[in-house]
């Protein structure tokens, strides 16, 4: 198991974060993922998965590593993220 830090871009609130846990726990072999909005840090404890798959869906995301290039489409990208885990967690509250 390893425990690793990735800074990224655009995290603006919790439903980024709830985005970005949801889509992180699917890939397999990553059994933790935990959003730190303040520090635009996610945390992620993963088994047997080449860090490049995490960093490729953080992207894909509109989250990018903070080193990164981070354009109007990521930008963009993470806006429709954020909209969709806020949906999430007001289904859950329900």
């Amino acid at each position: 198991m390893k425990t690793e830090d990735i800074i990224v871009a655009n995290i603006k609130c919790s439903g980024c974060a709830n985005t970005i846990k949801t889509e992180l726990l699917k890939i397999e072999g990553v059994k933790i993922a935990e959003v730190f909005n303040e520090e635009d840090k996610v945390t992620v404890t993963y088994h047997d998965v080449d860090r490049s798959v995490i960093v490729k869906k953080l992207h894909s995301l509109g989250y990018p590593e903070a080193t990164e290039e981070n354009g109007m489409l990521l930008q963009l990208k993470s806006y429709s993220s954020c909209m969709v885990g806020r949906i999430n967690n007001l289904q859950h509250k329900e």
